[in-house]
């Protein structure tokens, strides 16, 4: 009887606090969405497409108009402006000219410099995807979105190594675009370019997917792009590639022309590339990657020949700064890698994708070939420093 007892006792007094914690909650529903809104404030919501739809499937449609309503709005023109000090002509040291035209000229003078180029937004929260060198140096900002609201941005982070830029603007009712996969992109896959060249206005031009995994083109320190025959020109810098279904699929970032306007090479830095830049500049400010302090280039034939090396495989070590990871690790000039971490090195581009990808702090193996024989190393990875463009 006393356990029947006490049973029910605990059974009462669970069903007395469950009621009570109803009525709180129903009465100050502020509780709960406190305790949400703290954990809803590290997260960036982006629209991200499902990895077995990010490319549109071969038809003969006549139109691209439900891919471009669905990715233009997202495209935004971004207007810079700032001020530069140059220095005036010498002949103003002149004591004659000084004597005609006054001894107030002084030694320089500032104009407004202004530029424009375009942006992607890829969160409802106002930010904004672009290339750095569009923002690089401004003193101001302005976005421009289609639908004729304009907005001040502020930078969030950049990152010259990939030519890549956060901004942030405070305007409600923004729509984002929906990221694609860049790593599904097939040569010959039709793409849109959306952007303002020229600052005409939103402008889209068709093409298809000319090459992908472009590199070793002296334009970024990481370089992987997506290249296409799409017209892309001045002002496009920033702006979307799209799919045919209206998926961010690229940045575009250059174009290679020898009269400053489209001549059907045009590249676009990879989504896949930039989201990740992307959410370490929102969650750290910037971008950290690894560093061995060595300067790489590509094994030719002659350079094989030379170091009676069996294969074009891996990267020679052509410098290499004192007191860095690689040296303080016993390193050298000559020195080939093979493998970082047991991964394969074919070429600069995968050398410096392994090495950007480890931590800071860790250490990662290196395997290669030194005067002819097989070595091993292990090397503490430092953070990469900043560099000038």
């Amino acid at each position: 009887m006393r356990i029947n007892k006490f049973i029910v006792f605990i059974f009462q007094f669970v069903t007395i606090g469950l009621a009570a914690a109803f009525v709180i909650l129903y009465l100050y529903p502020q509780f709960k969405a406190d305790e949400q809104l703290e954990h809803e404030q590290r997260i960036i919501e982006v629209k991200e497409a499902p990895l077995n739809n990010g490319i549109a499937p071969l038809s003969s449609t006549s139109s691209y108009a439900d891919a471009v309503e669905k990715a233009a709005p997202a495209v935004v023109n971004v207007f810079t402006q700032k001020l530069v000090t140059e220095r005036v002509h010498p002949l103003m040291e002149d004591p004659l000219f000084r004597h005609f035209f006054g001894d107030n000229q002084g030694n320089s003078r500032q104009r407004l410099e202004s530029s424009l180029g375009s942006g992607v937004i890829i969160s409802s929260e106002g930010y904004i995807l672009t290339n750095n060198h569009v923002i690089e140096a401004a003193d101001e900002i302005e976005v421009a979105l289609r639908d004729g609201r304009t907005a001040s941005a502020s930078i969030v982070g950049t990152d010259p190594d990939t030519d890549l830029a956060i901004l942030k603007i405070e305007t409600p009712q923004l729509q984002s675009i929906t990221l694609g996969h860049s790593k599904q992109l097939r040569v010959g896959d039709v793409v849109l370019a959306i952007g303002n060249p020229f600052g005409v206005g939103q402008t889209v031009t068709s093409g298809i997917v000319s090459a992908t995994g472009r590199n070793m083109l002296g334009i970024n320190t990481y370089e992987n792009f997506i290249q296409t025959d799409a017209a892309i020109n001045p002002g496009n810098s920033g702006g979307a590639l799209v799919t045919a279904n209206g998926n961010l699929i690229g940045i575009n970032t250059a174009i290679f022309s020898r009269s400053g306007g489209s001549q059907g090479i045009g590249f676009a830095i990879p989504i896949d590339l930039a989201r990740d830049v992307m959410q370490q500049i929102i969650e750290h400010g910037e971008v950290i990657r690894g560093w061995l302090g060595v300067a790489i280039q590509n094994i030719t034939e002659d350079l094989a020949q030379s170091f009676e090396l069996k294969s074009l495989d891996g990267v020679i070590i052509s410098n290499i700064i004192r007191n860095g990871p690689a040296d303080q690790a016993g390193l050298t000039r000559g020195d080939v890698i093979t493998r970082i971490n047991g991964d394969a090195v074919n070429n600069v581009r995968s050398a410096l994708t392994l090495i950007s990808q480890a931590k800071p702090g860790s250490t990662v193996k290196i395997s290669g070939i030194r005067r002819g024989k097989k070595f091993e190393a292990d090397v503490t990875v430092m953070q990469r420093p900043k560099q000038e463009r």
